[in-house]
């Protein structure tokens, strides 16, 4: 255990794929996790307990990341059960592919209501709310620079998010907070597997020099090394855990 065993985290869109990741990671480290869900309330369940089976401690907590009352009754059922809130992980996402001509307006609204304005609902919260040296760590993506065909409107929130990241970071001087962004790679999720043939999987993990897709407990790694105490020095910037692929 370690000496974030009093620290609270909420991580968004931890239901499943790398957000469970997240937070079985810094359940693990000692922190006490906000397990966020929109729809899946069976599967962020048992990830609670997954976690208090562990020796860990969590709680589920519904909120549709778009809607920001119901972000700010997050924020404030967190700091009622547990007193504070030290560390908000971003990692609730859609990603819905298609080339720019053939993008309708809900594909380009719901991605900006998720990617964009749900995180930015979560830092508004968060910046007024996060206790002196807390982390706030939001997640990108490596499209933000590879700019494949199709992923567009997904990269432009994503490109949105790191720029936030980066003036957040500035306007929280004197507070001992840090924010940074994670940038995966190809990542073996459903939210990346789903819909993609076999072919078209194989060649995307041979892109990185190490050869594979990235699992969710890469980038649960990489978000911990940042919420824990090695990362305190760690300010205002994009770590792109993506195997070498950019």
């Amino acid at each position: 255990m370690s000496t974030d065993s009093n620290k609270v985290a909420i991580v968004t869109g931890a239901s499943r794929g790398i957000g469970a990741a997240i937070a079985e990671r810094l359940a693990g480290e000692g922190f006490t996790v906000v397990v966020n869900y929109a729809g899946r309330a069976a599967d962020a369940e048992a990830l609670v307990t997954r976690i208090e089976a562990a020796g860990g401690r969590a709680i589920p907590a519904q909120a549709d990341v778009s809607d920001a009352a119901a972000v700010a009754r997050m924020f404030d059922a967190a700091q009622t059960a547990f007193g504070g809130i030290d560390v908000l992980v971003n990692n609730a996402g859609i990603m819905k592919l298609a080339n720019l001509a053939d993008s309708d307006d809900a594909l380009f609204d719901s991605q900006v209501a998720v990617n964009l304005k749900g995180s930015f609902n979560t830092l508004r919260e968060a910046a007024k709310r996060l206790r002196s040296g807390g982390r706030i760590i939001n997640l990108s993506s490596s499209v933000v620079g590879l700019y494949q065909p199709t992923y567009g409107i997904y990269a432009a929130t994503k490109a949105a998010v790191e720029a936030m990241t980066h003036v957040l970071a500035k306007e929280l001087r004197g507070r001992a907070i840090t924010v940074n962004a994670v940038a995966p790679g190809p990542t073996a999720t459903a939210l990346f597997l789903d819909g993609k043939p076999q072919q078209v999987i194989d060649h995307l993990a041979k892109l990185a020099p190490l050869e594979r897709l990235g699992e969710p407990e890469d980038i649960a790694a990489a978000v911990a090394f940042l919420a824990g105490p090695d990362g305190a020095w760690i300010n205002g910037q994009v770590l792109r855990a993506n195997g070498g692929i950019i």
